[in-house]
């Protein structure tokens, strides 16, 4: 509770890198849906005023995506400040150095979805999801955000410097792009669309949409809480591996 009480703190009192996360997604979703929406819309079939109903789930994706590289300059900055090395010295649980960065990202998720839904809302998005569909799609989308999280650890604590813990998660943010988030894989060339529909994204995205829009979800969400356990479980062990070292 004390690590992450400090890191809402940061995020209280450096609200610049969070704002970004938060904004530039949001300007994004105003890009695609009334700058290049009425083109792509041919992807998807339908008039141009739904495109913001196939639009938004895929948009949404991009904040987890973002985040990563927060929570990997926020770590990295701690590793070379020499803070960490100081709270090696204390009596405290060393996890929860760790864990208070991904729990802290939880809580700003949860403020950055309601702001992102709000925005899209404001542009015409009409989801059909029933209670407990709006329950578990805002649970997968922390989940992911939880998963990605302690890759994002491991990334700051892998890099030798806050700027190229920014550059690390970079594959991450623009996978989104590269998957059924802004018109259909169908759509894509065959090596592209290979590798959309075998990238954790598609079906993050997919799930999303089926529980906010009704449509078909088939295997998509077996396969996401999947992902998200393999990203998970690679992330806490890569960064724990990384931890132990740094303390040797």
């Amino acid at each position: 509770m004390t690590m992450l009480r400090r890191n809402l703190m940061h995020a209280k009192r450096y609200p610049s890198m969070t704002f970004s996360v938060v904004v530039m997604p949001v300007i994004l979703l105003l890009i695609f849906n009334f700058v290049l929406g009425g083109a792509m819309q041919a992807g998807v079939g339908g008039d141009d005023s739904k495109y913001i109903n196939y639009l938004t789930p895929g948009m949404l994706l991009l904040l987890p995506a973002y985040m990563t590289a927060a929570i990997a300059v926020l770590v990295s900055t701690d590793v070379t400040k020499g803070i960490v090395n100081r709270f090696r010295t204390m009596a405290i649980s060393q996890s929860a150095i760790l864990t208070g960065h991904v729990m802290g990202t939880l809580i700003q998720a949860v403020l950055a979805l309601g702001a992102m839904l709000g925005v899209a809302a404001l542009c015409g998005f009409r989801p059909e999801a029933t209670p407990i569909e709006w329950v578990a799609a805002i649970g997968l989308m922390l989940l992911i955000v939880f998963a990605l999280g302690w890759l994002s650890v491991a990334f700051g604590l892998a890099a030798p410097n806050p700027e190229s813990a920014s550059n690390m998660p970079f594959p991450i943010i623009m996978m989104p792009f590269l998957g059924s988030g802004l018109v259909p894989t169908d759509t894509m060339p065959v090596g592209l669309r290979q590798f959309a529909e075998y990238q954790p994204f598609t079906p993050f995205t997919e799930t999303v949409r089926g529980l906010l829009m009704g449509s078909e979800i088939g295997a998509s969400g077996i396969i996401s809480l999947a992902w998200c356990a393999v990203i998970a479980l690679v992330g806490y062990l890569w960064a724990k591996s990384l931890f132990r070292k740094q303390s040797r």
